[in-house]
């Protein structure tokens, strides 16, 4: 029963949210607070469930980037890309997607499209253009560039401890494949893109004859802030051998660039965005109700069934569903969760097969799961961290994202990425 009741809720804020007629953060909220209330969850389960590191990382750069936005920056990037490129949107499109996909590797990728989108919103502005396409097309570039390495997106940094995997293992066996989806994406984006936006002369003239360091405002706070900012991402790429988590890294850098840009506290914290903290605490309750009740895990278990004892089945059906699941729940409780379902798939592999050659079992399932939680949150707008902040920094800038037009955009780019995903695991480990 408490299962059932799980997974009505959930199903009923989900429908709710994609719906688009009610506050995200509001839908989120009650459904955390319905599942703690008819007792699904208890309170510490709830509470445990909530993943601090996220809303550190979440609430330290929306800090930094606020701090950050006051100096000018922003707008002396916007400047500077569009007159490198001499006004054309679809070469201002290209480097972006490049530059999102290439810095979500190395950085988290939600940081990435906090940093990014601000930018692609001013420079389309600038050129008198619908900047929606841009920023949901850099969430996607994002989640496919986080997939390639260790720290790029959270669910690989869950699998990576879980499985004993190295940064360089991600290199080597996720780059190549991430590689190979990027570029058909950028080939496709190319092939839907190249001739849709038009700019008038008079402004292609203006970007280029700009002077973009007429819009820095404050070049001594710009300079401080981005110095901690790039202390902030040392810290990020050396966060493991540290053993720090990432969102500390973050939140304590924010406090740093506050003080040292002598930033008024309360002003700035005031411009984290709330509603986006709230909606992911939301959505982590909801999701430890369905776990605690046993939901995803019986959803797991049907993977081995149905897969007829065969791997390639299961790595195929690992693949798509972590996608498929991924875009409908949040993909790092997600992850959390399929990590032992895995691991029990390699012992059953293992031992029915007769082998000890365990890293031709382990691998392909776990870059399997890896592939299908990092490439399947592309899908829906609430399928990645990335996806609902850039939703958030849009409406802030008075742009609206839809749970419909983000779908448009996003199943068709996730049934891409799969099948290149499928035809490489079957390429690397099962061609004979």
């Amino acid at each position: 029963m408490k299962a059932l009741l799980s997974v009505i809720i959930f199903v009923g804020a989900y429908i709710a949210i994609a719906s688009d007629k009610v506050s995200k953060t509001i839908v989120a909220v009650i459904g955390a607070c319905l599942v703690i209330m008819l007792h699904l969850v208890s309170f510490e389960e709830a509470m445990h469930a909530v993943d601090l590191n996220v809303i550190f990382l979440l609430v330290g750069m929306m800090t930094c980037v606020y701090i950050l936005s006051k100096t000018g920056f922003f707008e002396w990037a916007a400047i500077s890309v569009a007159k490198y490129s001499r006004g054309n949107p679809f070469l201002i499109m290209c480097l972006l997607l490049l530059v999102t996909a290439v810095l979500s590797a190395f950085f988290d990728n939600v940081t990435t499209i906090i940093l990014l989108v601000p930018l692609t919103i001013l420079i389309a502005e600038l050129l008198e253009i619908n900047p929606i396409p841009f920023i949901i097309l850099e969430t996607l570039a994002s989640n496919i560039g986080g997939t390639a390495t260790l720290i790029g997106d959270p669910p690989n940094i869950i699998i990576g401890s879980a499985a004993k995997l190295s940064f360089s293992d991600f290199l080597v066996y996720l780059s190549p494949v991430v590689i190979m989806i990027f570029a058909v994406f950028l080939f496709t984006v190319f092939l839907l893109f190249r001739n849709v936006f038009t700019v008038q002369e008079s402004m292609k003239k203006r970007v280029i004859n700009s002077i973009p360091n007429l819009a820095i405002v404050d070049k001594k706070n710009m300079i401080k802030a981005l110095l901690i900012m790039g202390l902030i991402f040392v810290g990020f790429f050396f966060h493991a051998k540290l053993d720090i988590e990432p969102g500390i890294v973050a939140l304590g850098g924010s406090m740093l660039m506050m003080l040292f840009c002598k930033s008024d506290s309360e002003e700035t914290l005031m411009k984290v965005e709330w509603g986006v903290i709230f909606f992911f605490i939301g959505m982590f309750i909801m999701i430890a109700a369905l776990d605690a009740n046993g939901v995803i895990e019986r959803a797991g278990q049907l993977i081995l069934n149905a897969s007829g004892q065969n791997l390639f089945h299961v790595c195929l059906i690992v693949l798509f569903g972590s996608a498929l699941f991924s875009a409908i729940l949040d993909n790092i409780p997600f992850v959390i969760t399929m990590v032992p379902l895995v691991k029990n798939f390699i012992e059953h592999f293992a031992v029915s097969l007769g082998t000890q050659n365990i890293e031709q079992i382990s691998q392909p399932l776990w870059w399997a799961l890896a592939l299908g939680a990092c490439l399947g949150g592309n899908m829906t707008i609430i399928g990645a961290s990335a996806n609902v902040v850039m939703v958030r920094i849009a409406a802030r800038n008075k742009y609206k994202v839809t749970f419909g037009k983000f779908l448009k955009y996003g199943v068709p780019f996730t049934i891409q990425s799969l099948i290149i995903s499928a035809l490489y695991l079957w390429l690397r480990y099962f061609r004979v």
